[in-house]
């Protein structure tokens, strides 16, 4: 009953839902197109794009780089960007697999992070803090699950496309103060920079995941922007500004060289800076930015070629 109901209060779920299932029959671009009305309820414009989310549609389909596969991987990134900052900021990693099957359980430590390679989001992620706890059995089940997301066919997300589905485990990272830091660990907060042709502009914050998943904005300087994303509220209290802010600013530059736009994260734990990831699409272009002319603001800041 809750199903009929949500399909009857959002119509395009339904278009959505067919949509999805024609991925890989419809050409990228008619893909695109469809999908982005079905989010947005708006045509998309190819020919002259002016919001931040239209442009990100056409970055999809007309700015692709070889090297883009590389950096969407969680696994290949973490080479290629410590070869611009350095070592030092990237969460090491403990172990790779091509398949479930090949995870070296006994070898795990007691603590320890999984990730499925080709994204997903928290789909593709298990957090242990306690291997002797562990539900194998449920985490097998989950990553099998995340295996089969295509951010390519689903979302027309071109450097996923060619992507090697693989298995990481990552360090879990501590300040030495265990149970402080599990709580901090579900309450992770993000800071995930807007780069515009290699210049971070805007830093988007996301918080509360356990309770009442938010989103925030703010300048280089950290003030609070007046805009948001449609879906998701602003946080009940506001963001605090990490300690190593402007430190986060400089190697959000260093990575987003280059490019017309990248969105570049970064962890602060222990008082110190980790890289995230790196992404091309903010939630895939299909949640649009609040009120509409900041849509228009942040879209001129992307130029296209």
């Amino acid at each position: 009953m809750q199903s009929i109901n949500y399909y009857i209060k959002e119509p395009r779920a339904i278009g959505r839902s067919i949509l999805r299932h024609l991925s890989g029959l419809l050409p990228d671009r008619a893909y695109v197109k469809c999908m982005y009305y079905m989010q947005t309820g708006k045509w998309l414009d190819l020919k002259h794009p002016q919001s931040f989310s239209e442009k990100l549609q056409w970055l999809k389909l007309y700015n692709r780089r070889p090297e883009y596969t590389t950096i969407v991987d969680k696994y290949t990134v973490k080479d290629y960007v410590a070869n611009i900052i350095g070592h030092e900021y990237i969460i090491p990693t403990i172990g790779v697999w091509d398949s479930l099957d090949q995870i070296d359980w006994d070898n795990l430590p007691r603590q320890f992070v999984l990730k499925t390679t080709h994204g997903g989001g928290n789909k593709g992620v298990i957090v242990c803090t306690d291997k002797n706890l562990l539900d194998r059995e449920a985490t097998v089940k989950k990553l099998k699950s995340a295996f089969k997301i295509d951010l390519y066919k689903t979302l027309g997300e071109w450097p996923y496309k060619n992507v090697k589905r693989r298995i990481i485990a990552e360090k879990y990272l501590s300040d030495g103060s265990e149970a402080e830091y599990e709580s901090m660990l579900h309450d992770l907060v993000d800071y995930k920079f807007l780069c515009f042709n290699g210049k971070p502009l805007y830093c988007m914050v996301v918080s509360n995941r356990r309770t009442d998943k938010s989103y925030d904005f703010f300048d280089n300087d950290w003030n609070h922007m007046p805009f948001r994303l449609s879906y998701f509220p602003n946080a009940k209290k506001e963001p605090v500004k990490p300690l190593h802010y402007e430190t986060m600013q400089v190697l959000a530059a260093k990575i987003a060289a280059g490019h017309p736009h990248l969105r570049v994260d970064f962890y602060e734990v222990g008082g110190k800076v980790y890289f995230g990831e790196v992404t091309f699409f903010t939630l895939s272009g299909y949640n649009t930015i609040t009120p509409e002319d900041w849509d228009i603001k942040l879209g001129s800041n992307i130029t296209l070629h």
